[in-house]
């Protein structure tokens, strides 16, 4: 089996699922958000706030490559999880793209909705905190602010992903080990279809 690379908005369990995988898979694990913080010190959101979206999507396009040179080199098939946003980035896309299969891990709207907003944290003059920064730069005040401007996100990205993934998995509110399963049993199916 080829490489996996792991795609979908933030909150749909790739970081997870890609440990599940890759012990299931015996397959190494990257996640290009944590490769981010190993070579610059900040991670995705410090760069998207701090240096503008760009810099960001530089920094992304080369935690792929970094991945992309570490599997070359070591000749085994790896799980890839990759940030939330990368539907946006080109560059990073075609670095990977040549590595194996995109899968979308399609979580339902309402518990991708509801994760976000369990996170969400007020400061002292009564601002909505701590959220990612695509909703934050619409300067929501409502927890229904919140909720409004991530369907109108949720859609386009749906759109987005579905579009360029080989796989698109309906993330369950199971147990991790049952949607990594779903996961496997989509990959072997697609394989068989190849082949």
């Amino acid at each position: 089996m080829k490489s996996v690379i792991l795609l979908g908005i933030k909150h749909c369990g790739k970081s997870s699922q890609s440990v599940l995988l890759g012990k299931k898979l015996d397959f190494d694990t990257y996640d290009t958000d944590q490769v981010i913080v190993d070579m610059t010190g900040k991670s995705a959101r410090e760069i998207y706030t701090e240096s503008g979206e760009e810099a960001f999507k530089t920094a992304e396009a080369a935690a792929c490559t970094f991945v992309s040179d570490k599997i070359a080199g070591c000749g085994r098939s790896a799980v890839i999880a990759t940030g939330g946003g990368i539907c946006m980035n080109p560059a990073a896309l075609q670095i990977l793209r040549p590595l194996g299969t995109f899968v979308f891990l399609c979580a339902k709207e309402d518990i991708a909705s509801e994760r976000i907003v369990r996170e969400i944290k007020i400061d002292a003059e009564g601002n909505l905190c701590n959220l990612p920064a695509y909703i934050a730069k619409r300067n929501p005040r409502s927890e229904k602010d919140v909720r409004d401007i991530f369907h109108e996100f949720y859609i386009d990205r749906d759109r987005m992903y579905s579009g360029i993934s080989d796989i698109k998995v309906i993330m369950d509110n199971a147990p991790k080990a049952v949607n990594a399963d779903r996961i496997i049993a989509a990959l072997q199916k697609l394989e068989a279809r190849v082949n």
